[in-house]
């Protein structure tokens, strides 16, 4: 009699630990999947963020991720219809260009669960045709865009740079002249600007001028692309040789080739989306500090409200305040950075939140 009760004990215990394993978190059995941009998964950047966002619910939620990487713009609606083909139950797409791509597949599967990072709808002006021009003329409630007040954070970094250079010269350019992009270089003009004022200096700005009244907010140097490294060394080079001592490339993997210049150079670097030191530890050296856009915490989110029910269209905006943005530790440089700049730059945080200091991008809606 004992030994029968041993044994059924043991086998409701092994039940219990396969049944835990099989199903015991609340996202098992439903699938999330990414299209990254052009950019790929290891961009070291925003796509890579997105992915851990992913990859952090994989481990605390339990359910399934899959990513479909696009070499190309015609790869966007492809790869959206076979996520949806496979009857996923949110399609986590990643960045501007994927705007039209991502409403199409929206509205046509009005069932179907998306999130969109650096992008919102409705996104159509007067006199723009809806599927060619922009992807929808009102909200759509069956998608979330992840959007990201970077302009605060490279508000903060710019100020850092003016505070920091030795040169007085600092340099900026971008992948493509779109907003997403735009948004950092604008915030990172004003933040040297507002240093100026403060300090009655005269740093300068390379690569980016702010000025409302042009397309786009301002006029400046761009690489045209976001995948080609030559290009990254070949446009901080050139800012090093005008002066610049402090760069800001906002190209994702086309920064690594400015990484690799300015480490050679001996000049620092600012990184963006996400904390370089961390994410491509193999130019830390050079490393100021990045802005970070928390795309991680903003998918987890969004697929947590999947998980529990509670999903529903809309925007979400990352901020200073509820640490959707910021700037990473200064790493190797700390001992660098005065105590009386750290000081300033935390202050500087508080009044942007509370709207005593404002970033000029609201400026250029």
């Amino acid at each position: 009699m004992r030994k029968s009760i041993f044994a059924v004990l043991a086998m409701l215990m092994i039940a219990v630990t396969v049944l835990g394993a099989c199903g015991g978190k609340a996202g098992a059995g439903i699938k999330v999947g990414q299209v990254t941009d052009t950019g790929g998964i290891d961009d070291r950047s925003f796509n890579a963020t997105a992915w851990k966002g992913v990859q952090d619910a994989i481990t605390d939620l339990g359910i399934e991720g899959k990513y479909l990487e696009s070499q190309q713009q015609t790869d966007y609606e492809r790869n959206i219809k076979e996520f949806l083909d496979q009857d996923y139950a949110l399609v986590v797409t990643v960045g501007f260009l994927l705007g039209n791509s991502t409403a199409a597949a929206a509205i046509a599967n009005p069932d179907a669960k998306f999130a969109i990072v650096d992008y919102s709808y409705p996104d159509c002006w007067p006199g723009a045709v809806v599927g060619k021009d922009c992807g929808s003329d009102k909200e759509l409630p069956n998608v979330m865009g992840l959007m990201f007040q970077t302009d605060q954070a490279a508000f903060m970094a710019g100020y850092l740079a003016a505070g920091m250079t030795k040169t007085g010269k600092v340099g900026t350019f971008g992948g493509l002249k779109i907003p997403t992009v735009t948004i950092f270089m604008v915030g990172f003009e004003q933040g040297v600007k507002y240093y100026n004022q403060q300090k009655g200096t005269n740093v300068q700005v390379l690569g980016w001028t702010t000025d409302p009244t042009k397309d786009g907010c301002g006029e400046g140097t761009f690489a045209g692309n976001f995948e080609s490294t030559d290009d990254g060394r070949r446009l901080a080079t050139s800012m090093m040789d005008e002066g610049a001592d402090i760069i800001v490339p906002v190209a994702g993997p086309v920064g690594l080739g400015s990484a690799a210049a300015c480490q050679e150079r001996g000049t620092m670097l600012i990184g963006v989306d996400s904390d370089w030191y961390v994410s491509t530890p193999d130019y830390k050296a050079t490393y100021l500090t990045s802005i970070l856009k928390n795309m991680d915490v903003a998918v987890y989110k969004v697929i947590q409200t999947v998980v529990d029910g509670t999903f529903k269209g809309g925007v979400y905006w990352g901020t200073l305040k509820d640490g959707g943005v910021g700037i990473a530790p200064f790493h190797d440089f700390d001992s660098q950075v005065p105590a009386a700049l750290k000081a300033e730059i935390e202050q500087l945080k508080k009044d942007i939140i509370d709207g005593k200091v404002k970033t000029g991008w609201s400026d250029c809606q």
